[in-house]
């Protein structure tokens, strides 16, 4: 059910603190923490707590929470020293988008020129 922590779902298992993150800041609803596997100098994922398999789920659902997401990113690029020279803020939708967890995150990418259009 969308907004339940589903139990295979790592990064529900990260909010719960089963799983290790190198969290870089929290909320009460969400949390953001470094990518293990890092596409740009500064790559932190940021999530809601609660579970919604997509981005377009989370945002018909709680439309507040999509927003803080992107203002949570903001902030971490500020904190991370990329505001000025540019980021980017990514939701992959489905798996032919490159989404391999199904819990809505954004990708918070910066720190290296960003080519358009993306790979």
């Amino acid at each position: 059910m969308a907004g339940e922590p589903q139990a295979d779902c790592l990064f529900c298992k990260i909010v719960a603190g089963e799983v290790p993150a190198t969290v870089v800041r929290e909320t009460e609803t969400a949390v953001a923490f470094r990518d293990i596997n890092p596409q740009a100098p500064t790559h932190v994922l940021v999530i809601p707590r609660a579970h919604y398999p997509d981005a377009a789920t989370l945002a018909a659902a709680e439309p507040e929470m999509a927003a803080e997401l992107l203002l949570l990113a903001g902030e971490i690029a500020a904190d991370e020293k990329v505001d000025g020279t540019g980021y980017r803020v990514v939701f992959n939708t489905g798996a032919g988008a490159g989404q391999t967890v199904f819990h809505a995150h954004a990708h918070l990418l910066g720190g290296r020129g960003l080519e358009w259009p993306p790979g």
